[in-house]
């Protein structure tokens, strides 16, 4: 599925990813500042997050409650190698029936599973983004 979309259209994005996921495992692939929190944060909202959502780029993992349960929100920006997620229990994380979204899952490729969702989001200019999962 592709996706053209500004960020007056995040609402629709978000629930079109929810009612289309395979697996409550999303990793979003995306160069820097491309959107990919911002679309994470509107999809949490979807799920029913009220708390405060931000990247967890220094903690490397947020959690959030939702109508839907636990929400981990992993951003691997900061890590130097696999063994550093692995450390944090990563694997259990995996293990868990939660939501899970991802970011920079490239740096984490040798833990993730098979039925894991991948998305790509692109920039198209300064307003419209592509997305493909």
């Amino acid at each position: 599925m592709t996706i053209e979309y500004t960020l007056q259209d995040l609402p629709d994005v978000a629930e079109k990813i929810i009612s289309n996921a395979t697996s409550k495992i999303i990793l979003f692939n995306a160069e820097m500042g491309v959107g990919k929190t911002t679309l994470i944060k509107e999809i949490c909202k979807h799920l029913g997050v009220e708390d405060i959502i931000s990247s967890p780029t220094y903690s490397l993992v947020n959690e959030y409650e939702s109508n839907d349960g636990v929400i981990y929100h992993f951003d691997f920006y900061r890590i130097k190698e696999e063994g550093e997620a692995y450390q944090i229990g990563f694997e259990e994380y995996l293990d868990s029936d939660a939501w899970i979204f991802i970011e920079w899952p490239e740096k984490v490729s040798g833990l993730l599973p098979e039925n894991s969702i991948s998305i790509s989001i692109n920039l198209l200019d300064n307003e419209k983004r592509i997305l493909s999962f």
